[in-house]
């Protein structure tokens, strides 16, 4: 039991120091040896952890170097603040801001039904429709016809959905919302900032702009799979992928120790330029990759996927700055569960927790409120 203990407390006394716990990979780990004598593998299996030191081999005990693991994975999840996005309720009167607020029945129209509150400080009695003002269909209509979109149909598909729902809209007045609601969005969570790895992966993919051959390039988590950053290039051996990975280093606020792509080498000239540095841990780039092994980009080409079926839908995109690749980000990012990652988000995963039933609501309303405070206090601001 002492000997127990002992491994335990040592364990623990390397994953304190920072750089002693170095992960490869989802199964698989580095720990340096306290004796200088190199590095072991401490492997996740179906068996439990796996470590290569004779304490472990030869004695079969649960060595210092796997609870080393098991503390820096503690630590991590201790230490990483997560972000909850709730859905908006409504908490003051608009008129008086009295707190004092009770429902008041539904208002039934043939937008939708909302409900009804009273203030019981000044009787004024309003609705709130966050979001969704003046808008003549329902914010349950829009957002379920944003969920079917971003989960496969075409935008055709979901106008002959919708009027089976009784909604008689046109496809076009479809991608007015989806433009609308993406760019509102997008400026919200931008300054939402995710908990990424330290290890990244990038690559590009073909796709046809209007009829023209162009180059998607997409910067990803390795870990939580959350999808940092792509832009749109018009080549691709002449591509420059430093804006790639300066947006990437906006998006998270670090770099990252490890990155994996392919050969390109628009990656390699952009890693030396952006990722390497003389202070801190240095940064490793991993391009020469294999179909198989541990040096593959398997978790990037099932990203691409995901964006191929998308584009097969839609049949090409038709401009580069398309609100389709950025709400496919999101949907991605924010909505879409991963078998991977246990059923979770790749949000979830990295500290970002969006709440309610419908999570697209959520988002809109948040990412409204969030404008609505900015346009107020800019122009409080130019009043003064």
């Amino acid at each position: 039991m002492e000997a127990e203990m002992t491994r335990q407390e040592r364990g623990q006394a390397i994953a304190n120091h920072e750089g002693q716990v170095r992960r490869l990979d989802e199964f698989s780990y580095e720990v340096k040896s306290q004796s200088g004598n190199g590095d072991y593998a401490v492997l996740s299996t179906e068996r439990g952890w796996l470590c290569s030191c004779p304490d472990h081999i030869y004695r079969d005990a649960k060595c210092k170097h796997i609870w080393a693991v098991e503390f820096s994975l503690l630590l991590r999840e201790v230490v990483s603040s997560r972000t909850v996005i709730e859905p908006i309720s409504v908490q003051a009167c608009p008129r008086c801001e009295s707190d004092k607020l009770v429902k008041h029945g539904i208002r039934h129209n043939r937008r939708g039904d909302l409900q009804r509150f009273t203030c019981r400080g000044c009787d004024f009695r309003f609705v709130i429709n966050l979001g969704f003002e003046k808008m003549k269909a329902s914010p349950q209509v829009i957002t379920s016809a944003m969920q079917l979109y971003f989960t496969g149909e075409s935008l055709r598909n979901v106008q002959k959905f919708l009027r089976l729902q009784g909604v008689n809209v046109s496809h076009v007045a479809v991608y007015k919302w989806i433009r609308k609601y993406v760019r509102l969005m997008k400026g919200y969570l931008e300054q939402v900032r995710p908990q990424v790895s330290d290890t990244w992966r990038a690559d590009e993919l073909y796709l046809k702009v209007k009829g023209d051959m162009k180059y998607l390039f997409a910067l990803m988590d390795d870990e939580t799979r959350f999808w940092i950053a792509q832009e749109v290039s018009d080549t691709k051996y002449k591509h420059d992928a430093r804006r790639l990975f300066q947006m990437g280093k906006e998006r998270t606020g670090k770099r990252p120790t490890k990155l994996i792509t392919d050969g390109l080498f628009a990656y390699r000239v952009a890693f030396r330029k952006e990722f390497l540095s003389q202070w801190g841990p240095r940064a490793e780039h991993i391009h020469s990759i294999r179909i198989r092994g541990d040096r593959n980009n398997n978790k990037m080409e099932r990203l691409n996927g995901e964006i191929r079926d998308r584009e097969k839908v839609v049949r090409g995109v038709k401009k580069k700055d398309t609100p389709i690749l950025t709400g496919y980000q999101i949907y991605h990012n924010y909505l879409r569960p991963h078998e991977a990652l246990g059923g979770r988000t790749p949000a979830e995963a990295a500290g970002i927790e969006v709440k309610g039933e419908n999570k697209w609501m959520t988002l809109i309303q948040n990412a409204s409120q969030k404008r609505g405070a900015q346009d107020i206090a800019k122009r409080k601001s130019t009043e003064f």
